[in-house]
């Protein structure tokens, strides 16, 4: 029988190595890209400095914020939110939302009222007996503006004195201007707290 020669197919040329290189180059560039987008348009890091939202969160505490949440959709009541604190906008805090816009709040026995009902507000997140700045404030909310409380009221910096804390910094000339910087505008929000990463895993659905 005759044999027949079977010709070897050509071996394929190899990729030069400095192409490869060039394309795990560019995957890296474009993962640390998204990274740096996600980083700056969408997530927030954020480290808990003090006890003012406890037992939500506590000291040294690491979260994760979405700077998205209000821009198809408006801040509910009790979300959480991370925003420029008024009187100083080099500050970032994180406060509870109470007060709507074009909504009244009053401050009355440890109990909070919205456009005077009858009934107060629940808040079951409060960790003490609230007895530190529980009477005699009264809000009236302005337009596209937030009324934000601290959930451990009893040390907290938050609404109730604000607009003395404008004055005392010289923000504010009169407790008429100082009034201005009791709430927080809807361009100073940042975002809604969504999860907590560190020390342990909590997602903020119901918070």
């Amino acid at each position: 029988m005759e044999k027949t020669n079977k010709q070897e197919p050509e071996n394929e040329q190899k990729r030069p190595w400095w192409k490869e290189l060039l394309s795990y180059v560019w995957m890296i560039a474009f993962a640390c890209a998204v990274a740096l987008a996600i980083n700056r348009f969408v997530l927030i890091n954020a480290e808990i400095p003090s006890e003012s939202m406890e037992n939500l969160l506590q000291i040294d505490d690491r979260i994760f914020g979405c700077k998205l949440s209000y821009v198809f959709g408006e801040p509910e009541r009790y979300d959480v939110v991370m925003f420029k604190y008024p009187v100083d906008e080099e500050t970032i805090y994180i406060k509870r939302v109470i007060g709507l816009p074009g909504e009244t709040v009053e401050i009355k026995d440890g109990n909070i009222y919205i456009d005077g009902a009858d009934t107060p507000i629940e808040e079951n997140y409060l960790p003490e007996e609230w007895v530190d700045g529980n009477d005699g404030y009264f809000f009236e909310v302005p337009k596209d503006q937030y009324l934000m409380l601290g959930d451990n009221r009893n040390i907290s910096e938050d609404a109730r004195y604000w607009a003395q804390c404008a004055l005392d910094e010289g923000v504010a000339k009169n407790k008429e201007e100082a009034q201005a910087y009791t709430y927080v505008r809807k361009d100073q929000l940042i975002g809604r707290a969504i999860l907590k990463y560190y020390p342990k895993f909590h997602l903020f659905l119901d918070v």
